[in-house]
C-alpha cells in the first residue's frame, strides 16, 4: 500500500557545506531534492572545484530559482543568467556564480544527490563528485 510522505528542507536528511554555500537534501520516493543557498561572491570554480577537482561542474541541474541571480557559462562558451521564478535545465559542463549582493536559493531535483559529495576511490582514497 502506498503512503503519503512529507519532509522539509528546513530539517534536511543531509546538509553539505562548502565555501560560501550549502546544500540541504531530502529524498522522497527515490527523488532527491536539494535546496542550494549560495552567498554573494560564490563561484563554482573557486568554491566547489577545489573539492571535486573537475574542470567544470559535471552535475546536471533541473532547478527552480527562488531568489537571487545566477550566471551560468557552459564549456562551449554559451551563457545565461537566471533569476527568481526561472526554471532551468543546465547540462553537465558549466561554471556558475552569484550575480549581485543577494544570496541565490535554488531548488534542484536532478543534480544535487551527489553534488560535492565524497565517494570511495578504488585505492581507498577519498574522491569527490560535483
Amino acid at each position: 500500500m502506498n503512503t503519503m510522505q512529507k519532509k522539509t528542507v528546513l530539517q534536511p536528511d543531509e546538509r553539505r557545506t562548502f565555501n560560501q554555500g550549502q546544500v540541504d537534501l531530502v529524498t522522497l520516493g527515490g527523488v532527491t531534492f536539494g535546496r542550494a543557498t549560495l552567498q554573494p561572491g560564490w563561484k563554482w570554480s573557486t568554491c566547489v572545484k577545489p573539492i571535486v577537482k573537475t574542470n567544470s561542474c559535471q552535475a546536471p541541474h533541473l532547478q527552480y530559482q527562488v531568489s537571487g541571480r545566477l550566471q551560468v557559462v557552459m564549456d562551449d562558451g554559451s551563457e545565461q543568467e537566471f533569476g527568481p521564478g526561472d526554471v532551468s535545465l543546465i547540462p553537465p559542463g558549466h561554471d556558475a556564480w552569484v550575480v549581485g549582493n543577494e544570496p541565490v536559493v535554488v531548488i534542484d531535483i536532478s543534480g544535487m544527490g551527489d553534488y560535492a559529495k565524497p565517494v570511495s576511490h578504488p585505492a581507498g582514497q577519498a574522491q569527490f563528485t560535483d
